[in-house]
């Protein structure tokens, strides 16, 4: 049987999405497809990765925003009337996870993924939340700010994830209707949380060997 699995991660800021993505796929021998997509999505558009930062998980922010987007595509491009909105971003990172998705298993972490490939039939949609405690302690650690600079940053940024997903999804951003399983990792930790997933994901897709996994 050709199996393919994508495998497709919505987090909030600290939970462990990313990490637990990187576990993920040094068991199945997969690719985990995060800022990847940057570079991606800049080298296929032929234009600058930057534009693409400063979009990253951001939703259009209407008129004014769009004629100063265009402003500065066309300055990057060398003068014209070239037109570049959030929105044209999230057209072009759209159209490459699903051609990365038509050709290989792989994992998605944000970026809409599970709504852009809703229809495919190989998909596990995970969302990851973790006690608030635990996600402030993380990220005062991995940046090396307060606590109370790291809850700023928490908010800030899952406002922005929530804003983003909402905007392009019409869905809400970790409703549990939205996905497969939605997943505490305060609980279980990582490797645990992975341990967990590798059962639920085989016990849906059966068990993968190496030449698929890395399909």
């Amino acid at each position: 049987m050709d199996k393919k699995l994508i495998i497709n991660i919505g987090r909030q800021l600290g939970s462990g999405g990313r990490s637990i993505a990187d576990i993920l796929a040094r068991h199945y021998g997969i690719t985990v497809y995060d800022r990847k997509l940057i570079e991606l999505a800049a080298k296929e558009s032929g234009l600058s990765q930057e534009f693409f930062e400063n979009a990253d998980e951001k939703k259009s922010h209407g008129f004014f925003h769009s004629i100063f987007s265009a402003r500065a595509a066309a300055n990057a491009l060398g003068g014209g009337d070239s037109f570049l909105s959030n929105d044209a971003l999230f057209k072009v990172q759209s159209d490459i996870i699903r051609d990365l998705a038509e050709r290989e298993s792989c994992i998605f972490v944000g970026r809409c993924a599970d709504y852009i490939l809703r229809e495919h039939p190989c998909c596990i949609n995970l969302f990851f939340t973790a006690d608030l405690q635990d996600r402030v302690a993380r990220m005062a650690a991995e940046k090396g700010i307060t606590a109370e600079q790291a809850e700023e940053l928490i908010e800030k940024t899952d406002r922005r994830r929530a804003d983003y997903y909402n905007y392009y999804s019409g869905q809400t951003w970790g409703a549990a209707e939205n996905y497969d399983l939605c997943i505490n990792t305060s609980h279980l930790g990582f490797e645990g949380t992975a341990k967990m997933l590798i059962e639920y994901i085989e016990s849906r897709m059966g068990t993968l060997t190496p030449m698929e996994k890395g399909k």
